[in-house]
């Protein structure tokens, strides 16, 4: 029994070591881009989205385009990687906008700046947890 244990805990390490190698190094040509559904109205969802991404350092010198409905920041580096993030709002409904949410990583190589994969759908699902909750904040300042 407990050799058992022992070559499965072995497999599982040499499994899990196997794929550590890999962290951000998936290159792509573009920014994913993952989108949600809330129940503000524009303004209040560009603060919230504004807020938080100064909040978590995911971009420098943030600012709200109110005309175009969007929010950009510029690049935050932080050792060979820098994060920017961009965000989209769009009016579905009288009482719905979707977000959509691009958060670009690059990774510094000898050839210059690679935009690399460092997210996935379960880091934008956070986030947008976190700016559903900065919605509501919005909300309550909102006289």
């Amino acid at each position: 029994m407990v050799q058992k244990t022992i070559i499965f805990l072995w497999v599982a390490v040499m499994l899990l070591s196997s794929c550590a190698h890999q962290f951000g190094e998936t290159g792509i040509s573009k920014p994913d881009e993952y989108t949600r559904t809330f129940e503000a109205k524009e303004r209040v969802i560009l603060k919230a989205v504004a807020r938080l991404i100064e909040e978590k350092n995911n971009g420098d010198k943030v600012s709200i385009d109110f005309v175009n409905n969007r929010v950009d920041s510029d690049y935050v580096v932080s050792d060979d990687w820098r994060t920017k993030t961009s965000a989209r709002v769009t009016r579905l409904n009288w009482k719905e906008c979707k977000v959509t949410l691009a958060i670009t990583t690059e990774k510094k190589t000898q050839t210059g700046w690679e935009m690399r994969r460092l997210l996935g759908k379960k880091q934008y699902d956070s986030f947008f947890s976190l700016l559903e909750l900065k919605i509501y904040e919005e909300m309550a300042n909102v006289e």
